[in-house]
């Protein structure tokens, strides 16, 4: 007990000289000041990630809760549609966009299909729920992503998902071979 003391006793002795900081030098607006700031390049930068995304906000034609979600370009064989729509193709990638704003839904979606295309992806699976309850219009969300497939150039064909990915609220997303896995299958084929 006696060196407790004493260790005790040296670290008071330490201490003797530390003063506290005066509360009148700290200015309480600072940390607001500095929160406020934080925000507002929060809000730049995800503006700029917004306006770099190429999506439209307009003429969104509304899609209802319970609709399906379909589309294949011409010259997709019937049997790449139906392998697509009965979910066969592998799912390279997943997107939710549960919980996100339309414009962060946009980003998400975007960068998605571009870079998975880039990656070599064929598949993708986007999970946008069915928005019975959304506002201004039910399937508000539903309604931007069918919209939104259909302005990249890099889907060839959609369908709404079966139940076990996600049913109504999800859908699948055929993406174009890129040019280099069009090499490799070329060269795959030169072998056989």
């Amino acid at each position: 007990m006696e060196d407790n003391d004493f260790f005790e006793e040296d670290f008071f002795a330490e201490l003797a000289d530390v003063k506290p900081l005066s509360q009148d030098k700290v200015n309480p607006h600072s940390a607001s000041l500095a929160i406020e700031k934080k925000k507002k390049v929060a809000e730049r930068a995800s503006q700029q990630d917004v306006t770099a995304v190429p999506l439209s906000f307009n003429n969104i034609k509304p899609v209802q809760p319970d609709d399906f979600l379909s589309y294949k370009q011409a010259g997709i064989q019937d049997g790449v549609f139906k392998n697509l729509r009965l979910g066969k193709y592998h799912i390279d990638k997943r997107v939710d966009l549960s919980g996100l704003t339309i414009k962060e839904s946009a980003s998400s979606l975007y960068h998605a299909i571009v870079n998975g295309h880039e990656n070599g992806f064929r598949a993708i699976l986007i999970r946008h729920g069915r928005g019975e309850n959304s506002k201004p219009f039910p399937g508000f969300k539903k309604s931007h992503v069918q919209h939104w497939l259909s302005e990249l150039e890099q889907v060839i064909a959609y369908h709404s998902a079966l139940p076990v990915h996600g049913g109504l609220g999800a859908t699948y997303v055929l993406l174009k071979k890129h040019p280099n896995q069009k090499l490799i299958n070329r060269e795959l084929n030169r072998r056989r």
